[in-house]
């Protein structure tokens, strides 16, 4: 007689496999003087901090083009968990746009317990406030939502919270 296999959860296995990814959490090294950094905290609907989230991230290079298969391991990508407090940090380049209507971006997918599946999303550049407004994505986004894929500029950086649920709920894309 077969038995029912024991239930269990879905994660959080995220830091299986990471350690190499601790120690490397940056896309690759950009071009000299072009280095932004990209900083957030993941926060639950309550605002609370999640600190098991993993974050990635996928972006075209400075002209934007994706890199291919043959390009340098790492180039255009980049992977980290959030510290105790959800936060994140990448050190990477600002793409170029993708098409002639794009507006720069990096995609985001966030990996967390409780997560059946990733949610994905865009970081678009609080600077790049003409090409955001004739971006085709960002458009279909209503307006009230949009705020939430822009990335405020600070003196250090790029500040991208993402926010699971509440009012404050990033927009997730259905991909």
């Amino acid at each position: 007689m077969r038995r029912p296999t024991p239930a269990q959860t879905a994660g959080p296995y995220y830091s299986l496999g990471l350690d190499w990814w601790q120690a490397h959490p940056i896309t690759h090294e950009p071009p000299a003087g072009a280095a932004i950094c990209v900083r957030g905290q993941v926060l639950d609907g309550d605002g609370a901090p999640v600190p098991d989230a993993l974050v990635e991230i996928w972006q075209a290079n400075g002209a934007g083009d994706y890199p291919t298969r043959s390009a340098a391991a790492g180039e255009g990508f980049g992977r980290v968990s959030v510290d105790a407090e959800g936060r994140y940090t990448f050190l990477t380049h600002k793409p170029g746009p993708t098409t002639p209507q794009a507006a720069p971006h990096i995609h985001f997918t966030l990996l967390a317990r409780g997560l059946m599946n990733p949610l994905v999303t865009r970081l678009y550049f609080a600077d790049e406030a003409a090409r955001n407004h004739r971006d085709p994505a960002l458009a279909r986004v209503p307006l009230a939502r949009r705020a939430t894929l822009i990335a405020a500029l600070t003196p250090t950086g790029y500040c991208f919270d993402i926010h699971l649920q509440g009012p404050l709920e990033t927009v997730f894309f259905d991909v």
